[in-house]
């Protein structure tokens, strides 16, 4: 085996296990443990992360932030992995800046020049428009962290202008709009919801001893496993652009909560607006034809949200029940006429 292929495997190696001694590498790559003190230094001059310990029980180690082994990409893949991560920089928070940035211009430099032309050139041709938010998000890498870990965290949180303290098991985090959202079990309320981000002014890992759930099949990206779970949870705390915060519509209560049948009809145009909506995809039903309906039990108290999001459809949607919502759209229509006599 060559050097050059030797050390490859080698780098490969030391990744995939988290300990190992110079002898048992000696014995896998056949080699003098002389050799293998060589190979890892070297490793070691290229950037892989080794750690040492004396001892009896010593060897070597990879520490946290390991190397990842080389990975051959195609021009075509290299540039989607560009734009993918290129298409970040207007979020000014994120749980990885400062790595994803790092990570570009290191993906940047080693390209060849003629795809580093191309990419110049497509910069500016393509882009991945957010709306600028003044908000500020610092904890989001706390966040994501108790999400992945199964851990509880105790927040200091401000809704409806009053704060308070909150014991929350994040779910994860998503970022809509130029906002960023963490639905998370609240301990308080006794079910899932949604917290903004930029309202939470304090974040430290759970020091009472609260118990995590077993929230590993609770994901955003199970979707079946989330809905069924936040059965029953108001969802009281994410506030969308222009909306109270208790305005978000919820799924289907079990505690008693007055409900009421909700049909609003909508045009093609109309159920495309409502796709766009991360709420809305437990009521949409789309015909064949593109037409569709919000459809399903919602408690009653989510009809002024309803009433304010049909307007906002203007013709693309009619509401149909309960003879309520309806009420509510004449009665917003008239006051904004209202202001216009």
């Amino acid at each position: 085996m060559s050097k050059s292929k030797r050390l490859l495997d080698l780098m490969m190696t030391v990744n995939r296990k988290r300990k190992f001694t110079v002898k048992e590498l000696a014995e896998e790559f056949g080699v003098s443990s002389r050799t293998i003190l060589r190979d890892l230094q070297e490793l070691g001059e290229l950037g892989v992360p080794l750690y040492s310990e004396v001892g009896p029980h010593g060897g070597y180690q990879v520490l946290n932030e390991r190397i990842l082994p080389p990975i051959a990409f195609t021009e075509e893949e290299a540039v989607a992995i560009f734009f993918a991560s290129h298409a970040l920089r207007h979020y000014k928070y994120l749980p990885f800046k400062e790595e994803s940035v790092a990570a570009l211009q290191k993906f940047y430099h080693y390209m060849s020049g003629d795809v580093r032309d191309r990419i110049d050139e497509m910069k500016h041709r393509i882009d991945f428009v957010t709306p600028a938010r003044q908000a500020e998000f610092p904890y989001l890498a706390i966040l994501l962290e108790a999400a992945t870990g199964q851990k509880v965290l105790q927040i200091d949180y401000e809704t409806k202008g009053k704060r308070m303290e909150r014991a929350i098991q994040p779910i994860g985090i998503y970022a809509s709009s130029g906002l960023w959202y963490c639905p998370a079990y609240c301990f308080l309320r006794g079910g899932i919801r949604v917290f903004r981000c930029d309202r939470m002014h304090a974040v430290k890992v759970d020091t009472a001893g609260l118990a995590p759930l077993d929230l590993r099949h609770v994901h955003l990206g199970n979707r079946e496993a989330y809905s069924h779970f936040q059965q029953g949870a108001e969802q009281e705390e994410r506030k969308e652009p222009g909306q109270e915060a208790d305005e978000r519509p919820g799924r289907v209560p079990t505690n008693g909560k007055e409900q009421s049948r909700l049909h609003i009809e909508l045009t093609q145009e109309g159920v495309q607006a409502c796709e766009a909506e991360l709420w809305s995809a437990s009521l949409l039903h789309i015909r064949e034809d593109g037409t569709g309906w919000l459809g399903g039990q919602v408690p009653r108290n989510d009809l002024r949200f309803f009433a304010r999001f049909v307007i906002g459809l203007c013709n693309e949607a009619e509401v149909q029940e309960p003879p309520e919502l309806a009420g509510r759209v004449r009665e917003l229509l008239a006051g904004m006429l209202a202001r216009y006599k």
